[in-house]
């Protein structure tokens, strides 16, 4: 299995340049980046060229662009705007050669009932999945496990990929969101693998479900998801991609950054080294 690191882990105690420069140096295969700060703040005094050729330099390589943000049930004036983004998104994917782009469904206040917010998801995403082909790029649906999101659960999300029915649309395994909102494993354990295209580890506070918030998450192997039964399906299922560790917690933004990188690459493979190895553990000088 590949090891990737997500920026959010260091979203206030780092940046781009040192993310790449510590995961490069700790032995990461690959990362995702942070386009709604990360990528726009580096490319204030940086320029794509000098990200695609860091990439094409060194060992690290980007794994996905994080994220069109609240793509469904959008008005009029708004999807504009979320395939405008896109649009771009591509451009730089295939600039710095990233295969994915995650595609984060809307969260809201609003109830939206479930048959809307399918037929939404699935038309945006046919949409974005004839852009996206001919760039080369695939579309990895990330759920969240909040209550306001209107795609929450593994099922549902599984189900909407599964209507969309394209090679290029598959979807984002959070381990948190899993277990944030009551998605089953035997949901998991019957689905087509193939359509999950990358997977996020993470732990958390073991709070009850529809309370849980993205700053109760903990480092892997030290909380309440039952990692084992999700990444022993994964194994049994041949999922053999990436594993990419999202945190949000502010106790570790207070960090310094490299301990945190190191901290977050050491947990991961601590808590799934029993289903899994890494060809790239050690570090680079």
């Amino acid at each position: 299995m590949k090891l990737c690191f997500n920026e959010a882990t260091t979203l206030e105690n780092s940046n781009l340049v040192k993310d790449l420069e510590y995961c490069n140096k700790h032995g990461y295969d690959y990362i995702e980046i942070r386009t709604m700060d990360k990528l726009p703040e580096y490319l204030e005094s940086h320029s794509m060229d000098d990200l695609a050729q860091f990439f094409n330099e060194n060992h690290i390589k980007p794994l996905a662009l994080n994220a069109l943000v609240f793509f469904n049930n959008r008005s009029e004036k708004e999807y504009k705007e979320v395939i405008e983004e896109f649009k771009s998104m591509l451009e730089t994917a295939q600039k710095i050669g990233a295969p994915y782009i995650v595609a984060v469904p809307l969260v809201t206040e609003q109830k939206i009932v479930k048959a809307e917010i399918k037929n939404s998801c699935v038309q945006v995403l046919n949409e974005l999945s004839e852009l996206a082909e001919p760039y080369g790029v695939k579309i990895a649906v990330e759920f969240v496990g909040h209550p306001q999101c209107t795609v929450n659960t593994f099922d549902q999300a599984y189900d909407i990929v599964q209507a969309v029915n394209r090679d290029n649309v598959g979807l984002v395994l959070d381990c948190f969101h899993f277990h944030a909102m009551g998605s089953k494993l035997e949901d998991l354990k019957q689905a087509d693998i193939s359509k999950t295209f990358i997977v996020h580890i993470d732990d958390t506070e073991d709070f009850p479900i529809g309370f849980l918030t993205d700053e109760d998450r903990v480092w892997p192997g030290l909380g309440a998801i039952d990692l084992a039964a999700i990444f022993s399906t994964l194994k049994e299922k041949g999922y053999d991609d990436a594993v990419s560790v999202e945190l949000f917690r502010p106790e570790y933004y207070q960090l310094n950054a490299e301990e945190a990188i190191k901290t977050a690459k050491e947990t991961t493979i601590k808590a799934i080294s029993e289903y899994y190895s890494f060809q790239t553990t050690k570090s680079y000088s």
